[in-house]
């Protein structure tokens, strides 16, 4: 099993930036992509990022250009560089790691962007 802490949502004014952080912890050898999700209320949950082991990513169209995910397998953590925010960004940010056939996630992290 394994699980995921996420950390640095908080509030910020349009155009600006925020790091979030996800460590990983438990079987973490299992973990193949790990991505950031996010829900927005009313909206369902939908794919932002995702870095395979490679280190190869892939982003929502929404994002690209703004948003950056890393890896750092060393410290079992990845992070979402988030730069020009918009109110829109606005939701709860997921981590979440593929072990096999399983899908973990994280307990969320608030992230509100005001206009």
């Amino acid at each position: 099993q394994v699980q995921l802490v996420e950390s640095g949502g908080g509030l910020v004014q349009a155009g600006g930036s925020l790091r979030l952080s996800c460590a990983a912890s438990g079987n973490i050898f299992s973990i193949n992509t790990m991505g950031w999700y996010r829900q927005a209320p009313g909206k369902q949950r939908e794919l932002v990022a995702a870095i395979t082991t490679g280190g190869s990513t892939n982003y929502a169209d929404s994002v690209k250009g703004r948003f950056t995910m890393s890896r750092n397998n060393a410290k079992n953590a990845v992070y979402l560089q988030m730069n020009s925010l918009k109110p829109e960004d606005t939701a709860v940010y997921y981590c979440n790691a593929e072990s096999g056939l399983i899908e973990n996630w994280g307990q969320g992290t608030l992230v509100t962007v005001s206009s």
